[in-house]
């Protein structure tokens, strides 16, 4: 799984970074076929090089076996879940904005670009059925399809996201109980200690009511997050230091996006950075000790 989620965080870099340079060129009004075909074969280079990567860097190391499914719900308290459920919407959300700067319809952008995201990593799940080690994870497909769904469904709704999902990091100490497992140093540890991730529903607060008097960037966040986890779940005859426990926070967010500026550089920062979570203070519901305030929770 954390295998995975690393996988997940560098496509999701990756494609964000080529949205981004295709932002400096002007939306096509109309069906641009050059666009649309160069974007086509640099998605499929990019899908089929990181799937050919992983067969050959990761999965040959270890023992095949006939197609099989896995029942990891319970495992990492569904971390790993929201990780792939925020991954195939950023992924989708990239492909469709890819799509629409080369002027293909709203309808084709929904089919073909927002449900990038879900093809490719549910092709990652085929691998892993194949790998005596794991098994396709039903939840992660079902985690895959929910990304996409969410961003469908609000431009179907809204014809905008006005809820996007957001992500935080902070150190803890259980990753030097486990170094190897849960990061050896910051970088490894924003991609596999769970125990200092949270996710978050970020939703604007102008775009549900745009004659409001509220700033234009003004969000309101949902978070979930967990910790105490060393092992991705507690049947096992590991010794653990403490039960693993769950995290609701409610917070203030900011919208990047919808800061004003006459800077193409900067909307292009902003838009690339918006999926991280701006710290704030935050109100805290757990289910180990109840509730708990941070004036300013990363």
């Amino acid at each position: 799984m954390i295998r995975k989620f690393q996988l997940l965080i560098i496509s999701l870099i990756s494609l964000t970074a080529f949205s981004q340079t295709s932002s400096f060129y002007k939306k096509s009004d109309t069906l641009n076929k050059k666009r649309r075909n160069s974007i086509i074969i640099t998605e499929s280079v990019m899908a089929g090089g990181a799937l050919i990567a992983l067969n050959q860097l990761w999965y040959k190391d270890y023992p095949r076996s006939s197609f099989h499914f896995k029942n990891d719900n319970n495992d990492w308290k569904q971390m790993d879940k929201i990780g792939h459920f925020m991954t195939s919407y950023y992924v989708g959300k990239v492909g469709m904005e890819a799509l629409d700067w080369a002027g293909v319809s709203k309808k084709n952008q929904l089919i073909y670009g927002a449900t990038y995201g879900f093809a490719f990593l549910t092709a990652v799940e085929v691998l892993d059925g194949f790998s005596e080690e794991w098994g396709a994870s039903p939840g992660d497909i079902l985690a895959n399809a929910a990304g996409p769904g969410l961003l469908i469904g609000q431009e179907l709704l809204w014809q905008e996201q006005r809820i996007t999902l957001k992500y935080s990091f902070h150190q803890t100490e259980f990753a030097k109980q486990r170094p190897n497992t849960l990061g050896e140093n910051y970088l490894q540890q924003a991609l596999k200690d769970y125990n200092g991730q949270t996710y978050w529903l970020s939703a604007n607060i102008w775009s549900f009511n745009k004659e409001s008097s509220f700033p234009k960037w003004l969000n309101i966040a949902l978070g979930y997050g967990a910790e105490g986890m060393l092992y991705g779940n507690t049947n096992n005859t590991n010794p653990i230091p403490q039960e693993p426990y769950r995290q609701f926070y409610l917070s203030l967010d900011v919208d990047l996006t919808k800061i004003k500026t006459n800077s193409e550089f900067l909307k292009s920062i902003f838009s690339v950075v918006n999926f991280i979570k701006i710290p704030a203070p935050t109100l805290e519901i757990n289910t180990k000790s109840g509730i708990k305030f941070h004036y300013l929770y990363f």
